[in-house]
């Protein structure tokens, strides 16, 4: 570990590793972060390029990504009133460890198969 944190002798909510996966965790959170890694998206934006994700939990899942800092909202002008959804430098600082998951998902996915 590049640190004294993460050589700790038990998970520990400030150690980064453990900081880094709370901010993915929760079914659906990676796939509303990969949306919004390509730019802000409204809310109706998001509901259609996440088809099967119901309005309630879409709404937690934006409210928890904000909550931890990941995502900034801004309400635009107009009726209907809109709603505009961004990462923040450290929702895009995430790009890299989603990218990994990925490529590690795919080689863990490949030799469970082999087996």
């Amino acid at each position: 570990m590049p640190d004294e944190r993460g050589r700790s002798a038990r998970p520990e909510p400030d150690c980064p590793v453990e900081v880094a996966l709370a901010a993915v965790a929760g079914r659906w959170t990676t796939l509303v972060l990969r949306e919004l890694m390509n730019g802000p998206h409204s809310y109706s934006d998001l509901c259609e390029r996440l088809p099967d994700i119901s309005a309630k939990v879409l709404a937690e899942r934006l409210r928890v990504l904000e909550q931890r800092g990941l995502l900034t909202h801004e309400r635009l002008r107009g009726f209907p009133v809109r709603t505009r959804y961004q990462l923040t430098p450290a929702g895009l600082a995430l790009r890299p460890l989603l990218i990994e998951l990925y490529r590690t998902g795919v080689a863990v996915g490949s030799a469970h198969e082999r087996r």
